[in-house]
């Protein structure tokens, strides 16, 4: 495992463990290790990982657990009708992929490097057996709320396991890093995303508040003072472009947040359903303003 790639062998396996395994090249899936060949994750029902009712829930369908086709796994049973906080046994949470490790307590230029979102948090990890505590915990009450997306995702519970942490924010998407790097680079794709109804909140935060002649113009000049080149046109969009997105993965991180606090997970489930209601009700309200 290193900077460029955060693959590692079952043999590095340690209960408490964040652990991934990508699914194609822009998403992955999350879950907690929690030691003998168990890994406690969050999902959606088979082909509803996104729920949009378009081809988009046929990309992301893997995150169900499988095991050779349609035969059910002899130790976890037939997992694709379940959903929620589940169990798998290791081989069907990788579902033939790769195991990659995720990191926590990494520099920002780190979390920078890193080529894709997903991967490492700038966020301190709790002990171990505090993890696993959590993670067991909302499995015996599969008590982590609705899944979705953009805002309440395998990522989002995985981090949560390891840190307590949790977004109160709700105009914005929450812990993923997967998510937030979509934010970070802009508007168009999580537009997309959500005009196809993926998630609810999270729009908000997918740019900046500054235009895009104002983004410009500052990376020309800090291009032209920097380097004494005279930057226009598509370089300077490219530079500001790639500015805007550094920035946004540094914003965006759990471990950076300010609407972020530690709740124990005796309380998360009642917390959650007090959010979500709050989030329906900023929905009713938008709905209702745009009629």
């Amino acid at each position: 495992m290193g900077l460029f790639s955060n693959k590692i062998s079952r043999d590095e396996l340690k209960a408490g463990d964040h652990i991934y395994s990508w699914r194609s090249y822009i998403y992955s899936h999350h879950g907690i290790y929690v030691g003998d060949g168990k890994v406690i994750h969050f999902t959606r029902r088979g082909g509803l990982e996104i729920g949009t009712g378009t081809y988009l829930d046929k990309i992301i369908q893997f995150s169900v657990p499988r095991h050779g086709g349609d035969n059910p796994c002899p130790n976890c049973g037939h997992q694709s009708i379940l959903d929620g906080v589940i169990s798998s046994c290791l081989d069907c949470f990788l579902a033939g992929g790769s195991l990659y490790l995720f990191q926590y307590d990494v520099s920002k230029a780190i979390l920078v490097a890193k080529q894709r979102g997903g991967t490492c948090t700038t966020a301190p990890s709790d002990p171990p057996e505090e993890v696993v505590h959590r993670a067991r915990y909302l499995l015996s009450g599969n008590g982590f709320g609705e899944y979705h997306l953009l805002d309440n995702n395998c990522e989002d519970f995985a981090i949560y396991c390891k840190t307590g942490l949790l977004v109160f924010s709700v105009t914005k998407s929450g812990s993923s890093s997967q998510v937030n790097s979509v934010c970070a680079a802009g508007g168009l794709a999580s537009l997309t995303l959500r005009f196809l109804g993926v998630g609810r909140a999270a729009g908000q935060a997918a740019s900046l508040a500054v235009s895009p002649a104002m983004v410009v113009s500052a990376a020309t000049r800090a291009v032209t003072t920097t380097f004494g080149l005279v930057t226009t046109g598509f370089a300077a969009m490219a530079v500001a472009e790639y500015s805007k997105y550094c920035i946004g993965r540094v914003a965006y991180d759990v471990g950076v947040r300010k609407d972020v606090r530690k709740v124990p997970v005796e309380e998360l489930a009642a917390l959650l359903a007090v959010l979500e209601g709050s989030l329906d009700n900023l929905d009713n309200t938008n709905s209702d303003k745009n009629k």
